[in-house]
């Protein structure tokens, strides 16, 4: 019988990476967890990352497992929909869901992944290594190669798993060897992020999502613990309008002036932080295949990297990591069986929020302000209450039923939303009630 390794190598202890040292740590495996930065519980946060993240069902189950969720809760701040802002001013609450625990939840990146280390480095089955910058995985001599402080070095290969994020330097080496094909889709817009202060936060809904579209691009608020708001511009790179087209503090404060005015009190000093931030880039990643035998495992970002639409990319990484929890208990030492069951399972689910990802980008900056849209989200919430064994609205699968796949919510959503434009009957009217039934009775099977 194949032995136990002596230790797993972690590389990346970001969000998922030192999740997932404290899940292997809790089945008994010792876990080596290297990191480039230096320990994030005692620098400031990396510049350039977005600071706010969606928390849903998917990443609370995951934190649930880990036997660290009493400590996360402080940190969350519960939003029970978007807050959409017309560039008129008026803005109007478009709730998530309709029962009571139907919120997702705004929490810094920085906080939770302060937590999720401490938690894994006060374990004694894992040991945190900081300042250490992978420099690959060298598959043909086994081994895994970093720099550190005194210089270059390398471990034993088997068995790491790569949680080093969309720019994963283990995946870029094994791709170099020509052991796996990378494809990188870069969206045409970019982000920045701007942060409003507390007091000028104080004018804002704090248990929301708050989102100003304008169709071919949007800017969206997230609350802080603090008082205070991460407000994210995404826009395309280049055209009109454009972060080509921002140039210089006239043409910034002018742009925001006719777009969103609303926001120009809320951010007195826009120009000098729109100058003073990054401008960050958004894309997909698909890899195949996401392991090499028993010896590698790339999962996450580092797999699979989404746009940040559906708030899904932490909750995606989150469950890859109970997962691989679950399939290590039933496969036992055998990681080879473990990695090909894993991305046997996980890469069709992947591929399908990647997709789910990019049009809910359209849907946020555009679909919210059309009234059909409105109109057939109502009925759609309708339905849900009528048939809630059946009908389930896709956002709601994918942001507060762990149990679905979201390949099924892919599926249904697609068969649910033909239905919904079946029944919509159009302004100021009422579907029929006895075909809704039938509709949804002979369309969908129940859940």
């Amino acid at each position: 019988m194949t032995q136990a390794p002596r230790a797993v190598n972690i590389v990346g202890a970001g969000l998922a990476g030192s999740l997932l040292a404290l899940l292997l740590a809790r089945r008994g495996l010792r876990v080596a967890l290297f990191e480039r930065r230096a320990d994030p519980r005692q620098a400031q946060p990396e510049r350039g990352r977005s600071i706010n993240l969606a928390l849903a069902a998917r990443g609370l189950r995951a934190l649930e497992r880990a036997g660290v969720l009493a400590q996360v809760q402080p940190l969350l701040i519960p939003m029970r929909g978007r807050m959409v802002h017309e560039r008129a001013g008026r803005a109007a609450l478009q709730p998530y869901g309709q029962r009571e625990h139907e919120v997702i939840y705004s929490v810094g990146r920085a906080d939770l992944n302060r937590v999720l280390i401490d938690a894994a480095a006060r374990h004694g089955a894992v040991s945190v290594r900081f300042g250490q910058t992978c420099l690959g995985a060298d598959s043909a001599a086994s081994r895994l190669r970093f720099r550190g402080e005194g210089g270059e070095y390398s471990v034993p290969l088997a068995p790491t798993l790569a949680t080093d994020g969309a720019g994963s330097a283990v995946r870029t080496s094994l791709a170099a060897a020509g052991l796996l094909k990378v494809r990188e889709e870069w969206l045409d817009h970019d982000y920045k992020e701007l942060s409003i202060s507390p007091a000028a936060g104080a004018a804002l809904e704090r248990h929301a999502l708050h989102i100003w579209p304008r169709g071919g691009f949007m800017l969206i608020a997230l609350p802080n613990t603090d008082g205070s708001f991460t407000a994210t511009l995404f826009l395309p790179r280049s055209g009109a309008p454009s972060f080509a087209t921002l140039d210089g503090a006239a043409a910034v404060t002018a742009f925001f002036g006719r777009e969103f005015p609303d926001t120009l009190a809320l951010l007195p000093d826009l120009a000098a932080q729109f100058a003073a931030h990054p401008q960050g880039q958004l894309g997909t990643v698909h890899t195949t295949p996401w392991h090499r035998g028993g010896e590698v495992l790339l999962l996450g970002d580092a797999a699979h990297a989404i746009v940040p639409f559906h708030g899904q990319g932490m909750n995606a990484a989150f469950e890859d990591c109970t997962q691989l929890d679950e399939l290590l208990g039933a496969h036992g030492a055998d990681w080879a069986g473990a990695f090909a069951a894993f991305e046997a399972a996980r890469a069709p689910n992947a591929a399908a929020i990647a997709r789910m990802a990019l049009e809910n980008y359209a849907e946020m900056r555009a679909a919210v302000l059309d009234e059909g849209f409105v109109r057939r989200r109502t009925l759609a919430l309708e339905l849900e209450r009528r048939f809630p064994e059946r009908f389930i609205p896709r956002y709601s699968m994918v942001m507060f039923h762990p149990e679905i796949p979201y390949t099924e919510a892919l599926r249904r959503g697609a068969v649910q939303e033909e239905l919904l434009r079946q029944l919509d009957a159009g302004p100021g009217t009422q579907p029929d009630g006895a075909r809704a039934a039938e509709l949804v009775a002979s369309r969908l099977a129940p859940l």
